[in-house]
C-alpha cells in the first residue's frame, strides 16, 4: 500500500491543495519542500466551500496546508497563453505552432477558432493557416488538471479544492465527466429529473402531500382612495390598490440540504453565467468561487446547476446536473477550476447560458440564469442610431431570454454588477429586457450575501405565471391608467378591462398596483360598484391553474359633503410609485450632465413626501424611501461619484422598484442606508444563513450587518 507521504506528493502532481497531518511528514526529510501553512490559512480558508468549515484544519499546528515549491519553479517555463498551462513536449498534448511563431495547445487554439477567432491572442497577426478541430482529442486533461500550475495565481485562495463529504446516495446515474474538450452543438446532455423525490411523498400521519402546510392560495385585497365619497361629486382619476400576496409557507424554516427532497416549493433549473476576464483575477475571483460554493451547498437533489464562465469567449464548464452529494461535488470542483484573464464577452457568455435552458430535455419549474460580471462587454455592444450614449444593449441578449407580449416573460436573468467598473446599464438593460432583476455589488465582500438573497427566492417559488385581470363593474367606470412599474400591462380599448402580467411570485412575496379610473356622480344611490378584481396562476407544486375571484370594489356614498383623508395602503404605494419616477427622472438628468438637477429633484420628491400623512406618522416605507433618495443625493456629489458608484445604486434601485423585488444595492452591510421593503422571509433566512458561514471564516475583511429587523434597516441616518 502507498505511504501517505507518496500520496500526498501524488496530490501535489496533479496540481491539488490537500490538507495533510504534519505527522505523516514529520519524519521525511524533504519536509522543507512545503511551505508553513500559516502562510495560506487565511487565503484558504476564505475559498473554502461553507459546509467543510467545521472540518477544516483548526490551528497551523494540528493540520497544515502545504504546497509544493515545484509550482513556483515551473514558472519560468513556455505556457499556453489561452489556458495558462505549461507546454512540454510529450506529455500527452498535440500542440500547434502558428505562422506568427506563437505555440499553444491544439485543443485550446482549436476551441478558440471555434467561436470565430482567427487572430493570434498573443500578437494579434491575422492567420491564413488556422487548425482544424479533431475528433479523438484527448479530453482526459482537463478532468486532472483543475487549475493549471503555470497560472501567476496559482497560490493559496486560487487553488484549493475542497470536497463535499462523500455519503450514500441513492442516485447511481453516470453523471459524467467534468469537463468536455469538445463541447457538443446540441447541449441537450442535461440530467435528468428524479421524478421519485419530486412532490409524490405523503405525510405518513395523515397521508397528505407533504405541502400541506402551505397556505396554498394567492389573497387579494383592495382599497380604494377614500372609504367614502359625497353622491353629488364625480371623480376623474380615483385610485384603487390591487394588492396581491403569494401563498405563505413555514416549511423553508427548515430548508436545507438533508431536508432539500421533503420542501414544500417548485424545483430549480439554474444556470450560473460568470465573469472570469482578466479584471477578476486575485481576491474578486476568490470571494466569487466561496460565493458559489454557498449556492452548490443550497441547493437541493432535485434542483437542477449548470456552470457557465466567459472571458474573450464563454465556455460551459459543468453542464446542467442536479445537486445530489455526487453533483454538488462536481460542481464545486468545475467552480474551482477558475481562473481569470481574457476580456469581457457579456454576450457569448448569455449566448451560452441561454442555450442550455434552450436545449433542455426535461424543466424543472422554475428556470433562471444568474450573471455576474465587473468589466464592460467589450465585443458587441455597438451604438443605435449613431447616439454614442445609447448603445443597443439588447444585442447582449439572447432572442430566446426576450419577452414575448404573447407569453410574458420565459427565463429570467438576475444581473449582478461587480465593482466600479462595470456597466450597469447594460446590466440594468438585460434584467430589465428578460423579467431579472439588477444587484449593485459594491464590495467585494457582500458577492456571497446578493447570491443568497437572490437564491433564497428563487428557491421558495409558490407562483407560476400569475396574471391579474381588472374588470369596471359599472359601464359608466373606465379604466384609465395602471401604475404596474415594469410589468406588461395593458388597458383594452374599450378601457374597461384591464391586465397585468407578474409571472413568478415567492414565498410571502407581495404585489401592489394603482388603478385609475373615474367615478361618477350618483343621485340617489348609496353605493357605487366599481371594480371585480380576478387572478389566474399555476400552482407549481402541483401544476394545476388556480383562478381566484377577489370581492368586489365598492365606494360608500353619502348625501353630505366631506373631507376624507386618503387611506393610509393607497397614500403608501402613491408615495413609492412617486420616488420611483423622481429615481428616473434623476438618472436621465445625470446621464445629461445635470447633477445639480438631479439633486433637486431628489430633494424635492424628499420635501413632498414628508408633507404625507404617512410620512408624518413615521410610516416605515415611507421612512425607508427617504434614507434611500438621500443616499442617492450623496452618490451625485460630482461626476466621478455617479460614475464610481451612483449610476449602479440609482439602476438597482429601480429595478428593485419597478419589479417590487428585493436587490442588493451598494455595500449592502450598511441595511440603514438600503430600502430592502421587498425581502421575503425565505431571502432572510438565507442571508442569515450565509452570514453565519462567513462568521465561521477566519476571513477579518467581512464586517456584517448587526441586524435585519425592517426597523433598524430603515433608521435615518
Amino acid at each position: 500500500m502507498e505511504s501517505n507521504w507518496r500520496k500526498v506528493k501524488l496530490a501535489l502532481g496533479l496540481n491539488m491543495c490537500v490538507y495533510s497531518s504534519r505527522n505523516h511528514v514529520a519524519d521525511n526529510d524533504d519536509d522543507e519542500d512545503f511551505a508553513p501553512s500559516s502562510e495560506r490559512r487565511s487565503d484558504a480558508a476564505l475559498l473554502s466551500p461553507p459546509g467543510d468549515w467545521a472540518t477544516a484544519p483548526s490551528t497551523p499546528s494540528s493540520n497544515r496546508l502545504r504546497f509544493s515549491k515545484s509550482l513556483s519553479r515551473s514558472s519560468s517555463k513556455k505556457t499556453c497563453s489561452i489556458c495558462l498551462a505549461s507546454m512540454r513536449r510529450g506529455d500527452g498534448h498535440a500542440i500547434f505552432t502558428a505562422e506568427c511563431s506563437h505555440s499553444f495547445h491544439f485543443h485550446c487554439i482549436a476551441s478558440n477558432v471555434k467561436h470565430g477567432n482567427q487572430i493570434c491572442p498573443v500578437c494579434r497577426a491575422k492567420w491564413k493557416e488556422i487548425p482544424l478541430r479533431g475528433l479523438n482529442l484527448d479530453t482526459r486533461v482537463a478532468k486532472a488538471r483543475v487549475n493549471p500550475v503555470d497560472w501567476p495565481q496559482n497560490n493559496g485562495a486560487m487553488t484549493v479544492l475542497r470536497r463535499l463529504p462523500l455519503r450514500h446516495s441513492n442516485s447511481t446515474r453516470h453523471v459524467g465527466p467534468l469537463f468536455q474538450d469538445l463541447e457538443p452543438s446540441l447541449l441537450n446532455d442535461d440530467e435528468a429529473l428524479d421524478h421519485e423525490i419530486h412532490y409524490s411523498e405523503k405525510n405518513t400521519s395523515n397521508n397528505r402531500p407533504i405541502y400541506s402546510d402551505v397556505l396554498t392560495k394567492v389573497s387579494i385585497k383592495t382599497y380604494t382612495e377614500v372609504p367614502a365619497a359625497p353622491q353629488s361629486s364625480a371623480f376623474e382619476s380615483f385610485t384603487v390598490l390591487v394588492h396581491i400576496k403569494a401563498p405563505c409557507s413555514n416549511s423553508w424554516l427548515n430548508f436545507g440540504k438533508n431536508d432539500a427532497s421533503h420542501t414544500p416549493r417548485a424545483s430549480v433549473d439554474l444556470v450560473t453565467v460568470l465573469d472570469i476576464s482578466g479584471s477578476m483575477a486575485g481576491t474578486k475571483l476568490a470571494l466569487l468561487k466561496r460565493a458559489m460554493g454557498f449556492v452548490i451547498q443550497n441547493l437541493g437533489p432535485s434542483d437542477r446547476l449548470a456552470v457557465t464562465a466567459f472571458s474573450s469567449t464563454a465556455r460551459r464548464l459543468f453542464p446542467l446536473r442536479r445537486m445530489s452529494e455526487t453533483g454538488q461535488q462536481l460542481a464545486l470542483q468545475a467552480v474551482n477550476s477558475l481562473v481569470a484573464n481574457g476580456g469581457t464577452n457579456i454576450a457569448d457568455g448569455l449566448r451560452k447560458g441561454a442555450k442550455i435552458m434552450e436545449d433542455r430535455r426535461e424543466k424543472n419549474p422554475v428556470a433562471s440564469i444568474i450573471l455576474l460580471s465587473d468589466g464592460q462587454d467589450t465585443y458587441t455592444v455597438t451604438n443605435g442610431n449613431g447616439n454614442q450614449n445609447q448603445p443597443n444593449y439588447q444585442l447582449l441578449l439572447p432572442s430566446s431570454l426576450l419577452r414575448e407580449e404573447s407569453s410574458g416573460f420565459k427565463i429570467p436573468v438576475h444581473t449582478f454588477g461587480f465593482g466600479a467598473d462595470h456597466d450597469a446599464s447594460s446590466m440594468h438593460s438585460i434584467a430589465e429586457i428578460s423579467g431579472g432583476t439588477f444587484s449593485f455589488i459594491e464590495t467585494e465582500g457582500v458577492i456571497q450575501d446578493a447570491f443568497a438573497q437572490c437564491i433564497g427566492g428563487l428557491l421558495s417559488v409558490l407562483v407560476k405565471n400569475l396574471q391579474v385581470k381588472i374588470d369596471s363593474v359599472d359601464p359608466r367606470i373606465y379604466l384609465d391608467s395602471l401604475k404596474a412599474g415594469s410589468y406588461p400591462h395593458r388597458v383594452l380599448p374599450n378601457k374597461h378591462t384591464g391586465s397585468i402580467d407578474v409571472g413568478d411570485l415567492y414565498a410571502d412575496e407581495e404585489r401592489d398596483f394603482l388603478v385609475s379610473i373615474n367615478v361618477p356622480a350618483e343621485v340617489s344611490s348609496n353605493e357605487t360598484s366599481l371594480l371585480r378584481v380576478m387572478c389566474t396562476y399555476t400552482d407549481p407544486l402541483t401544476n394545476e391553474m388556480v383562478t381566484l375571484e377577489g370581492e368586489e370594489v365598492r365606494i360608500k356614498r353619502t348625501e353630505a359633503v366631506i373631507q376624507e383623508n386618503v387611506t393610509i395602503e393607497v397614500e403608501r404605494q402613491q408615495n413609492r410609485v412617486q420616488a420611483a419616477e423622481a429615481m428616473a427622472q434623476a438618472r436621465t438628468a445625470a446621464e445629461n450632465g445635470d447633477l445639480t438637477g438631479a439633486v433637486s429633484m431628489l430633494e424635492n420628491c424628499r420635501k413632498a413626501l414628508s408633507e404625507t400623512a404617512s410620512a408624518k406618522s413615521q410610516d416605515k416605507l415611507c421612512v425607508a424611501l427617504d434614507v434611500e433618495l438621500k443616499e442617492m443625493q450623496e452618490r451625485m456629489a460630482s461626476r466621478h461619484v455617479y460614475e464610481a458608484s451612483g449610476r449602479a445604486y440609482i439602476l438597482s434601485g429601480l429595478s428593485s422598484h419597478s419589479w417590487q423585488r428585493a436587490t442588493a444595492r451598494g455595500d449592502s452591510t450598511d441595511g440603514s442606508s438600503l430600502l430592502q421593503a421587498y425581502q421575503t422571509p425565505s431571502m432572510v433566512e438565507m442571508l442569515t444563513r450565509s452570514q453565519a458561514t462567513l462568521l465561521a471564516s477566519p476571513s477579518t475583511q467581512r464586517v456584517l450587518r448587526p441586524s435585519w429587523s425592517f426597523a433598524a434597516r430603515t433608521k435615518p441616518r
